[in-house]
């Protein structure tokens, strides 16, 4: 079973070394595609320094949308979709997520972080259907709708809803001492602020479509 691994990132310059860093090192022929949603910083370079492959959207556009122009452009069975401002990452950890797949244990698996940080473990023990670290075969992706595929933070909800409805095995991977850059971070206090409001409003969003 081929392998595509589908990083969508924004403005990800001082982050996306820790998640390219423990990918390459790995030496499994994965296929790896950062999608540039629309980023302002040199986060295009960077990814190219490392030789992997990047497309670039013209604008924001939103994570969902870059989840699928990665689908779009990239060929394998399972799809890896990693966040790009991970901290913690290793190489162990993308092999837990991938391995179930591939040896036919699980239909999704889902990365929920613990012993990371006190904020992000805490936030993914309450809600680990918005993990942004899932493996999933391409033919249960095939099946989301177009509204699904527009919902920007609001497509882990649409994904885990999916397989649950189709009654898909679902298995959740401990990524230990795994967790993330938040934005207030990334983007300051106000600017944090604002896109993390923006965000649980998709999610809200998704939540409560029928």
């Amino acid at each position: 079973m081929d392998v595509s691994v589908i990083i969508p990132a924004f403005n990800e310059e001082k982050n996306i070394l820790r998640v390219l860093e423990p990918l390459t090192s790995i030496g499994e022929p994965y296929e790896i595609l950062v999608i540039n949603d629309g980023s302002t910083d040199r986060t295009s370079d960077i990814v190219r320094s490392f030789g992997i492959q990047v497309f670039d959207l013209p604008k924001n556009m939103g994570k969902s949308y870059a989840m699928q122009a990665g689908l779009n452009n990239t060929s394998g069975d399972a799809i890896l979709f990693l966040d790009a401002d991970l901290i913690g990452l290793r190489p162990v950890h993308i092999q837990w997520l991938i391995s179930p797949i591939k040896e036919g244990f699980a239909d999704m698996t889902v990365g929920v972080f613990c012993y990371g940080r006190g904020m992000t473990d805490l936030a993914q023990k309450l809600t680990p259907f918005l993990s942004g670290q899932r493996c999933v075969k391409r033919e249960n992706l095939s099946c989301l709708n177009d509204e699904e595929w527009e919902s920007g933070f609001g497509i882990e909800i649409a994904l885990t809803r999916y397989a649950k409805e189709q009654q898909l095995r679902i298995l959740e991977i401990p990524l230990v001492n795994v967790s993330q850059t938040m934005k207030e971070e990334k983007m300051g206090l106000a600017k944090g602020m604002k896109a993390r409001f923006k965000m649980y409003l998709e999610i809200a969003r998704e939540l409560n479509r029928n």
